[in-house]
């Protein structure tokens, strides 16, 4: 049911499925709906620093935000994502969303 992510399967047992069924087990969730939310999550952990600035920044500046700040926040956030992207400058932040 899990195909996103998973390299190998184990007797039939694919990855991810443990965090399904735990899902399932302490939420309200179906197991439609928690297989739907584990795929989003994976989804959302796997991309990539560049998307992520350019989503970022069209986000905050949506919210009425300035570039300074913008790039600020972004900065800040880049270290806590599930693998963390190289320490980047305003300056390359700016290149990636302005080329």
């Amino acid at each position: 049911m899990l195909e996103r992510r998973t390299r190998s399967a184990d007797a039939g047992h694919a990855p991810h499925e443990d965090l399904v069924d735990h899902l399932v087990r302490s939420t309200p969730l179906q197991r439609g709906e928690a297989t739907r939310v584990v795929l989003d999550v994976l989804a959302y952990f796997d991309e990539p620093a560049e998307a992520y600035v350019r989503r970022r920044h069209r986000e905050l500046q949506s919210q009425g935000l300035r570039n300074d700040e913008i790039f600020e926040r972004i900065r800040h956030e880049l270290p806590h994502r599930a693998v963390a992207p190289p320490d980047l400058s305003m300056r390359q932040l700016r290149r990636l969303v302005y080329g």
